[in-house]
Formats: structure tokens, C-alpha cells, sequence
């Protein structure tokens, strides 16, 4: 099974700062950072470490091409990735000295997508793949609509969060994946649309507390694994991407759920997006180590 990612691609700019900026404040970075990034990316390379099947639909300017090659080193499926005569995509990420971050985002390239090139790639799906998307691109109800056509599931990560974005592709989604402010900011907001909610699976992650998968009125949830955070950067992408491959691969709710928790763990105790998402053996070392391998 193959998960077709119509994603964004960054060059994340990470500074390390000693506490988040306040208005008008300016501060020495402590440390820089400049690697591969952006959610598409993150949940690309997070499903191909954990030994999924995944194709990239995107785009990066002339001045992103190594981002496209540190994908594919990654094992993420390249040849829908178009280079574009447009700047690729970037986010300057700010991280303090507990972990916590703040992101701005310049989109580029991410918004330059195209219908052909998602139907180029698509051509090469069959019925029970599946499509992720964010809310980092251009033409994403459209792209969902076509996916769903050929009889692909659809994954959508409401991130960055506008109700908006989330009521265009609902009627398509099977999988919402969002973080615990996003899941109460989705229930205020589109209360009209509560029976449809309750009807697609919701992936709920809760930082320290774990994350959850709701379908209506069951709920599973699995604890995080006690670690101490370097950088959260990317901890959300990695744990939806480990949970993807593993759904994929046919494991249960409760083993995909347990499999993504230990991958995020690893990940928000290296710095960095996804130059820290960890392989599917370190996440297995850690489930053997804690005693939840399956």
C-alpha cells in the first residue's frame, strides 16, 4: 500500500533561543540550524523511516533541489516533486530552552501546485492507497476529491489550523489528524458539521500526555514515553507518518498508536524536524526496552 503525500516542502531556518521573543524584543540567537522541513516533508520522510511506501507530490524552487535529494536519500519517493521558477518554501522556526516553538512560514513554491502534476502522479494509485495532505498547499479539496474518486482514503492534517481549509475537504476525509487545541478549535467552530466529524476517524496527539484516536463514541489512547524534550519541531508530523506507515502495513489502532508514540519520543529529544525523525529499528529498540513491542 502506498501513501501519496500532496505535500510541502521547507527549508526550515531553526534558531535556538533562551525564551520565545516578546513584541518589540530582540534576541541573540543562541544556536542555527538549516535543514529539510515543511509538514509534507516531515510526514514523508517520517512514513519512509518507518518502511512505508511514499510518493511526494510537490514542489521546490532552483534554490531547493538538495531538499528534493535529502528525500530521496530518505527513502520518500521523488519523481512527482517539481522544480519550480518559483522560491522554495521556507519556515524560521524559533525554539527556547524548554523545548516550546514558534514557526513563521513563507509558502513559495507550496502554493504553485498544479492539478496535472497530482493527476500525474495518481495515475500510478490503486483502490486502498491513501492520500495526505496539509494545509500548507494549494488545491487541496481538489486533489482530494480526485484521490477519493480513484477510491484512495484520505489523511488530512489540519495544520496550520483554519476551519475553513478543514469544512473544504471534509466531505472526502477519512483520517483528521490534529493537536489537542486544534481538536477543540474544530468542535467550536464547525459545530454544524458534528455529525459528519463524528463520522471520520479524528488522530488526537496530546504532547506529554499522549495522543488519542477517536471514531464517534470510541476512543483509544496511548501514553507518551517519558523523555526529556530538546525540540517538539516536527514531534506531530512524525507521529501521524509512523502511524500512516503502520496502518498501512495492517497493524492495529492500538500497535500503530504505541509504534508513532515512540517515534515521536525519540524525535523531541534530537533538534531539528525531520533530521530527527528516528528509523523504524530505534523505534523498535525502545519498544523492546519498554516492554510494548507487539
Amino acid at each position: 500500500m502506498t501513501v501519496f503525500n500532496f505535500g510541502s516542502i521547507n527549508l526550515d531556518l531553526v534558531y535556538q533561543l533562551p525564551h520565545l521573543p516578546q513584541p518589540g524584543e530582540t534576541l541573540a540567537s543562541t544556536g542555527l540550524e538549516r535543514g529539510l522541513g515543511g509538514k509534507g516533508a516531515n510526514q514523508s520522510v517520517a512514513i519512509a523511516k518507518a518502511g512505508g511506501r511514499v510518493v511526494h507530490i510537490g514542489a521546490v524552487g532552483e534554490d531547493g533541489t538538495w531538499l528534493k535529494d535529502q528525500m530521496a536519500s530518505a527513502g520518500v519517493g521523488v519523481d512527482h516533486i517539481a522544480v519550480l521558477d518559483e522560491p522554495t518554501g521556507h519556515a524560521v522556526i524559533y525554539v527556547d530552552d524548554g523545548a516550546e516553538n514558534v514557526i513563521v512560514l513563507y509558502e513559495g513554491a507550496n502554493r504553485a501546485l498544479t492539478m496535472q502534476m497530482a493527476q500525474a502522479a495518481l495515475d500510478g494509485s490503486k483502490h486502498g492507497d491513501w492520500l495526505l495532505a496539509q494545509n500548507e498547499t494549494n488545491l487541496v479539496p481538489e486533489v482530494a476529491a480526485l484521490a477519493k474518486s480513484r477510491g484512495l482514503k484520505i489523511a488530512f492534517a489540519a495544520a496550520p489550523f483554519d476551519p475553513a481549509a478543514v469544512e473544504a475537504v471534509l466531505d472526502h476525509v477519512d483520517l483528521i489528524a490534529v493537536n489537542a487545541i486544534e481538536a477543540a478549535q474544530l468542535a467550536e467552530s464547525l459545530p454544524h458539521q458534528a455529525q459528519r466529524l463524528s463520522q471520520v476517524e479524528m488522530l488526537v496527539t496530546l504532547g506529554s500526555k499522549g495522543a488519542e484516536l477517536r471514531r464517534g463514541d470510541d476512543l483509544q489512547r496511548v501514553s507518551a514515553f517519558p523523555v526529556q524534550p530538546v525540540d517538539t519541531t516536527g514531534a506531530g508530523d512524525t507521529f501521524l507518518g509512523f502511524y500512516l506507515a503502520a496502518t498501512a502495513d495492517g497493524d492495529t489502532t492500538a500497535q500503530a498508536l504505541q509504534t508513532a508514540s515512540a517515534a515521536a519520543a525519540i524525535q523531541v529529544t534530537r533538534p531539528g524536524a525531520s533530521s530527527a525523525i528516528p528509523s523504524i529499528a530505534e523505534v523498535q529498540t525502545l519498544l523492546d526496552q519498554s516492554g510494548d513491542a507487539s
